[in-house]
């Protein structure tokens, strides 16, 4: 009988174990703010083209947990966020989601999504300039805390907030490596790598290319050149254009964010419920191992009652919490579903078609329609057929500008 409070002891200590600790602060970082203005002529534009949403050949989502209508919606959502903390620093000119990389900015940003689960998120980022430059390629990642989507935090941070900080601070902090020189030769080969795409004859021989793709200045045209006025207002026109375009990125934005955060939320509890449910089992697995040597160890003189007794406790140790754990997660599985649909629903509208963009020239109204990746094409080669037969534009370039989708009630 004496032996038998130690082994109540040991299951009260391997029960407590089942519970997984959780996160209960996310790490955070804090944002580089500029405190100054920063010189107009050392600003430079960035454009965040769609990230590679890492979804693997032959990808089984029950087994890997990557479904692909939420990798393609995130694909979009996450630049775009990336988009609206570097415009908060106030280190950057004109940052913008990118339909491709023939948009020439001065810098461009590209990503692959390696992870993203509402707990865990791994985004692989490169960083590199019109020039051909690499700044650096990383690897960005954080885990949620158990705070991370209370509903009365601070809304302007999301959950993901540590990793967009930290590029955002690694950005900054290569670009004040850069001399004032150095920046403008990237302004001035962005602007002639545009040229050169619109008017080759004339401009294609400014810059030149290594074996390596490194792009160099060559010459610069001269500044009372009538074609580069001229070029320089089709390029406003077509950073207008783009401009627009990111209002669409900015519909889609706002239209996934209450069924995207609730995914995230979900599936991070999910998660969690999971991992204690597989944990448990485990430790009960050992908890009954332990028991039993204990049991073997009893003084044989004890009564039959007090082995039952024993016998008892062990089964029952766990089963409550297992199956409240199990009808918990399941209910879980359901509302992620949900949330997952949702999003899927909306991110298929996005990629099916986006409000049509009209542009008048010379009087002429020519409207395109498509996606925003699609309409942008055509824009480009519709500015180029322009430019070749020396038609202008006029005054005016009326976009239609997509309304964004009400948002349900929460």
């Amino acid at each position: 009988m004496k032996k038998t409070p130690i082994l109540l002891v040991l299951i009260s200590l391997l029960c407590s174990a089942c519970t997984v600790s959780q996160v209960m602060t996310a790490e955070k970082t804090q944002l580089d703010i500029a405190t100054l203005n920063v010189s107009e002529n050392l600003l430079l534009d960035i454009g965040v083209v769609k990230f590679d949403p890492g979804i693997p050949n032959g990808n089984d989502p029950k087994k890997t947990g990557i479904y692909p209508e939420l990798r393609e919606a995130e694909s979009r959502y996450l630049p775009y966020h990336i988009k609206t903390t570097l415009q908060s620093t106030g280190y950057w000119g004109a940052v913008r989601v990118v339909p491709n990389r023939s948009v020439y900015s001065d810098v461009i940003l590209s990503g692959l999504i390696r992870r993203s689960d509402g707990e865990y998120v791994s985004l692989k980022v490169k960083a590199e300039d019109i020039t051909g430059r690499e700044w650096f390629e990383r690897t960005y990642e954080t885990q949620t805390g158990i705070r991370s989507y209370a509903g009365n935090r601070d809304r302007s941070q999301d959950p993901y907030q540590k990793v967009f900080n930290d590029l955002a601070n690694d950005l900054r902090a290569y670009a004040a490596t850069l001399t004032p020189k150095e920046i403008l030769a990237i302004r001035q080969t962005s602007e002639l790598m545009f040229f050169g795409d619109m008017a080759p004859s004339a401009f294609g021989e400014h810059l030149s290319t290594d074996k390596h793709g490194m792009v160099s200045l060559v010459r610069l045209p001269a500044e009372n050149d009538p074609m580069v006025a001229r070029l320089r207002q089709i390029r406003e026109r077509d950073r207008l254009v783009v401009d627009t375009l990111n209002e669409h990125y900015a519909n889609f934005y706002y239209g996934i964010a209450l069924p995207y955060e609730g995914w995230r939320k979900k599936a991070r509890e999910n998660a969690v419920i999971i991992r204690q449910t597989k944990r448990s089992a485990t430790l009960r697995a050992l908890l009954g191992a332990a028991v039993t040597v204990g049991a073997m160890k009893m003084d044989t003189r004890s009564s039959s009652r007090s082995r039952a007794y024993t016998k008892r406790v062990v089964q029952t140790v766990g089963i409550d919490r297992g199956i409240k754990s199990i009808i918990s997660a399941w209910q879980l599985r359901k509302t992620v579903n949900i949330y997952r649909a949702e999003i899927g629903e909306l991110a298929e509208s996005f990629s099916a078609e986006a409000a049509p963009l009209i542009v008048r020239v010379e009087g002429e109204t020519r409207r395109l329609t498509g996606t925003a990746e699609a309409q942008y094409e055509s824009w480009r080669k519709l500015i180029k057929e322009i430019y070749q037969i020396e038609t202008g534009f006029s005054e005016v370039v009326d976009v239609g500008v997509p309304s964004r989708s009400p948002q349900p009630a929460g």
